[in-house]
């Protein structure tokens, strides 16, 4: 994949305070295709229901996530709650929350994706990173502003520095904001490779509408059920 032409519209909109960039075109072999993001008023929507939904599943869940604790803290004492620095929107890093799945030394020797079956992985983050009650802590990110609700999955950096040797484009998935849950994640998660999950996060870009917001909400929904592409 080679990058024909990029044209940004820095539209520093006061309401969201953030650029948007509107239009960008990549070229797939020999086809091009466009990029069109949202204009201003979606993105306000956006982040209307960004803040309502989240606030409401925050409140919500917090019986579920505070009895999930005591499970985590029962069976491997220690932090309850893992922060990392993950890339987010304008390729700006920023502390991600989650509910621990891991052991404590999980990254003795280094940062790695997790594997099916990783032994770093307790009893208890096996059932919580299934149902992704481990990603739940990330509302408050989405509340913060950090992340939306659905957009590409924010990565590590030292992850992305890696892809981006092969794939330069993958950097590019930080157009717009990280999400919570994405057209990835509800179609493989995990299981996809690294050029196919970008294949479907420009899939998610390049195709920016409620309609698609709504699929990916009840596909998740789905996901959560039946723990696809989880690890």
């Amino acid at each position: 994949m080679k990058l024909a032409e990029k044209t940004f519209e820095n539209n520093l909109s006061e309401d969201l305070g953030m650029e948007v960039p509107v239009r960008m075109e990549f070229i797939t072999g020999i086809e091009a295709f466009p990029i069109h993001l949202p204009n201003k008023s979606f993105l306000i929507y956006k982040r209307a229901f960004d803040l309502f939904v989240s606030i409401f599943l925050f409140l919500f869940t917090l019986p579920i996530i505070f009895l999930v604790a005591i499970f985590i803290y029962i069976e491997s004492p220690g932090n309850i709650i893992y922060k990392q620095k993950r890339v987010g929107y304008q390729n700006k890093e920023f502390w991600i929350y989650k509910l621990r799945s891991m052991k404590l030394d999980a990254e003795k020797n280094g940062a790695r994706w997790a594997i099916p079956n990783d032994s770093r992985v307790t009893k208890v983050g096996k059932f919580i990173r299934a149902t992704r009650i481990d990603e739940l802590p990330q509302l408050f990110n989405v509340i913060k502003g950090d992340m939306s609700l659905i957009g590409p999955r924010p990565e590590r950096r030292v992850f992305i520095d890696e892809f981006v040797k092969n794939i330069p484009e993958f950097k590019y998935r930080t157009i717009v904001k990280p999400g919570l849950t994405g057209w990835a994640q509800v179609n493989g998660g995990y299981d996809l490779s690294v050029e196919k999950k970008l294949e479907e996060d420009l899939h998610y870009i390049r195709n920016y509408s409620l309609k698609l917001e709504m699929l990916i909400v009840f596909k998740t929904i789905k996901v959560i059920f039946t723990g696809e592409g989880a690890r």
